[in-house]
């Protein structure tokens, strides 16, 4: 379930981002995510020529699935972020069994879709369905792994592909600056004050 940017801290984040991987299918080491977000940065710089994995309505699908996670409200969310391009890498990283157990529970979300409300896509629902659907599947494997891969991509190092335009720093708050001014410390301010 989509947490409003208003109640999203960096402290809350820090606090969840050590059971963000329970029970996803997939999960990864640093190595593996840089590797990804520098081929997210690749697809991103170059989006005419498509997806290395998924196919477009994989990717339309899943794009709307990690908007709902990190919805777009008075701050970007996973859409302007570029994530789908780093679920893609991840998924196309030699994941050859997850791949497929994505694939196969987004059509089951997909028949879930039309079942109960005549739509052909999860991504042609109103917000309001879309919440409805994953409310009911938010215990599962796969919401696990695509709530992991949209945060991963979301908040992952700007330099290698992840986090577009630093957009997940600046959803938490986070100041990335290069060197940080003094004092640094309380040991800095102590020093200063004694005029050394």
């Amino acid at each position: 379930v989509p947490m409003p940017a208003s109640q999203f801290s960096r402290r809350a984040f820090l606090q969840t981002s050590t059971t963000l991987a329970k029970g996803s299918l997939i999960l990864l080491a640093a190595p593996a995510i840089l590797t990804a977000c520098k081929k997210a940065d690749e697809a991103m710089s170059s989006e005419a020529q498509g997806f290395s994995t998924l196919s477009d309505i994989e990717a339309l699908e899943l794009r709307s699935i990690a908007a709902r996670i990190i919805p777009s409200d008075e701050s970007p969310g996973a859409e302007e972020a570029g994530v789908i391009y780093f679920i893609d890498a991840v998924l196309g990283d030699y994941r050859d069994d997850e791949y497929r157990a994505v694939r196969e529970a987004l059509l089951e979300v997909q028949y879930n879709a039309a079942l109960k409300f005549s739509a052909s896509y999860f991504a042609d629902l109103s917000t309001s369905q879309q919440d409805e659907l994953l409310i009911e599947i938010e215990n599962t494997a796969f919401f696990a792994t695509i709530r992991y891969l949209t945060i991963a991509g979301m908040f992952s190092l700007p330099r290698y592909g992840g986090n577009k335009n630093k957009l997940g720093y600046e959803l938490i708050g986070f100041d990335d600056q290069h060197a940080w001014a003094p004092p640094f410390g309380f040991y800095d301010a102590d020093y200063t004050a004694r005029g050394e």
